[in-house]
């Protein structure tokens, strides 16, 4: 039996963000599976776009990706209190493609971010985003990482136990979901 496709989003494009290291937290608590990241850089959503040349082929690997995924992780930082626009750009073109890949996947939310609340008020918003693809959104426990340019260590691990303690339950709760 193969090990589970498990798929991450980070909500920030750049290299070094903190949400990297935590989508990487994630897929090692998650336990054995596949783990793959997805590349959510797409030119902003336009209709003149999917008109002309088409829905680009990197919206149509993530769409692929998704629907090849047993359970997909996104976590993403807060921007002026709001999910990224790179976030958002991402969902949007997702839902141009045919069918929807989201429909009933088990997907967690996760956070990291520089302020002190750790994407609380970014969650909720993402949350409000997702709603409308009707995914299987696994709960509890929330896991937002505040001030987390000092969160992880020089390996990229989480150092505050609690923190730790509750990605792994998450991650759990998400993996039974995903019927692995």
């Amino acid at each position: 039996m193969s090990d589970p496709i498990l798929l991450g989003i980070a909500g920030a494009l750049r290299k070094a963000s903190t949400n990297r290291l935590l989508l990487k937290e994630a897929a090692r608590t998650f336990g054995p599976c596949d783990y793959v990241e997805a590349d959510i850089d797409f030119p902003a959503f336009n209709q003149d776009i999917q008109d002309g040349p088409g829905i680009p082929e990197a919206v149509l690997r993530l769409n692929d990706q998704i629907a090849a995924a047993d359970a997909v992780v996104i976590s993403t930082p807060e921007y002026n209190k709001n999910i990224p626009g790179v976030l958002k750009n991402a969902l949007d073109w997702v839902s141009r493609c045919d069918g929807n890949v989201w429909r009933d996947k088990p997907v967690s939310l996760i956070a990291a971010s520089s302020g002190i609340s750790g994407g609380a008020r970014a969650m909720h918003n993402l949350i409000l985003c997702m709603m409308p693809f009707r995914p299987h959104l696994v709960y509890g426990p929330e896991v937002f990482i505040g001030n987390s340019k000092d969160a992880f260590d020089d390996d990229g691990r989480l150092k505050n136990e609690a923190s730790v303690r509750f990605l792994g339950e998450l991650m759990g709760n998400l993996r039974t979901a995903s019927g692995a």
